[in-house]
């Protein structure tokens, strides 16, 4: 009698907790699944929807932080002196991922406006003074990935009042202010952009005179025009384009942004980004401009998430009516979408910088030969060790020949690739 696939598929044994732990015990559902405590079905008329309010927040929190557990594997892989190419992937992978639970995030608010205000506000007194606003966990987070104390609005900088009488969340608080936030050490990496230096494939000099270049040219063409209105024009965005790039170029005008808050990374990194974005085309530029689109996801999505609940919370409550927690509610809620609250905020502004394609510097043959070399070691653009480059001096270690450097001596002064 033969035996079909289907049948064999129907065989099996059934194993115990003998085995060890079963489904529910491993995953601790008992707790999990008990932890709905509706406050209305306590009172003499429970409310439906309540249920759902509870259920979508903690699956919120659950998300939040698995959210912080992957935000801080990555921090640890990027708190290195030089990157390891077995980490980039990693990285990448990991950082993914965080995109995609934002994603869901993002959504699951339509779940909750399956609530009518109504329907909210049969249960909204239970709620007082409980409030999103108190979620320790998205404070974590946004410490974690650097939003400074300083850009945030008034009534989001006092932690004492929410957690002053939790010690354990005070110090957690303190510590994700003190630890490097994930936008520090992104700073760190790209300050380590193979090509910046003057020595060698100098970048950012070659850069600035194509700039300067194409701002020239237009003004050429702009002289030519015989419209006075067009030539005046044409003129006056040739000087507004100058003043554009003058941020970037002048190292005074850029911190002085960034002592405003307008941006957020060191010159030197700014300038790392804008290269990783011009060159994102070259194998060895395209994973270090991924991770730049992931962040730059990251900050998208908690953005929009951010936007869907101002929406959501207008329709349930409208835009006078005051917070459970005691803040203004819309309006507060409404102050959290400026620019102010984007963490990678310089990365957006990239694109502002950009040549055509025509007009990129091409790498050189020494530059493509650095990009070769092994992913987070030492880059030599000109076959010199850092030490050799900073102090002139040879290396004769081990009896090497013709001064010969030793790449892989004091690597804090070698430029780390990416």
């Amino acid at each position: 009698m033969k035996v079909s696939l289907e049948d064999i598929g129907q065989d099996g044994n059934h194993l115990g907790n003998e085995a060890g732990m079963l489904y529910g015990e491993y995953l601790m559902l008992d707790k999990l699944l008990s932890a709905q405590r509706m406050l209305s079905a306590e009172s003499s008329t429970p409310v439906h929807d309540e249920h759902l309010f509870i259920v979508t927040h903690q699956a919120y929190e659950l998300w939040f932080k698995q959210i912080i557990y992957e935000v801080d594997s990555v921090r640890s892989l990027l708190d290195v002196e030089g990157l390891d190419e077995s980490h980039t992937m990693e990285i990448l992978k990991r950082l993914n991922r965080v995109v995609l639970i934002l994603k869901l995030l993002v959504d699951q608010v339509m779940i909750l406006e399956t609530m009518t205000p109504l329907d909210f506000m049969d249960f909204r007194n239970y709620l007082r003074p409980a409030s999103g606003f108190q979620s320790l966990q998205f404070r974590l987070l946004e410490n974690k990935l650097g939003l400074k104390q300083a850009l945030r609005v008034k009534y989001n900088q006092n932690y004492q009042t929410v957690f002053g009488d939790d010690p354990e969340a005070m110090e957690a608080l303190h510590k994700s202010e003190q630890e490097p936030a994930l936008l520090a050490l992104i700073e760190r990496w790209l300050e380590r952009t193979p090509g910046l230096q003057a020595h060698g494939f100098n970048f950012w000099g070659k850069f600035q005179t194509a700039v300067n270049r194409t701002i020239t040219e237009d003004i050429e063409v702009a002289m030519r025009e015989t419209n006075e209105n067009v030539r005046r024009h044409r003129l006056q965005d040739a000087e507004n384009k100058r003043e554009i790039y003058r941020s970037i170029f002048d190292p005074a005008v850029h911190d002085a942004l960034r002592s405003r808050g307008e941006r957020r990374l060191s010159h030197k990194a700014l300038q790392g980004a804008i290269m990783i974005t011009i060159y994102r085309d070259e194998p060895r530029f395209s994973q270090p401009h991924q991770l730049l689109t992931l962040l730059m996801d990251m900050d998208s999505l908690i953005t929009k998430w951010r936007y869907n609940h101002v929406i959501m919370v207008q329709r349930m409550i409208g835009s006078q009516q005051l917070g459970t927690g005691g803040s203004s509610g819309y309006q507060y809620l409404r102050s959290t979408l400026s620019d102010r609250y984007k963490v990678f905020l310089d990365l957006f502004n990239l694109s502002t910088f950009l040549l055509p394609r025509s007009l990129i510097p091409p790498l050189d043959d020494s530059m493509k030969k650095s990009l070769n070399l092994m992913w987070g070691g030492n880059v030599w653009e000109n076959g010199q060790s850092g030490e050799n480059i900073q102090n002139g001096q040879n290396n004769t270690q081990n009896g090497q020949n013709n001064g010969q450097n030793d790449q892989n001596n004091d690597q804090k002064n070698g430029l780390n690739k990416l």
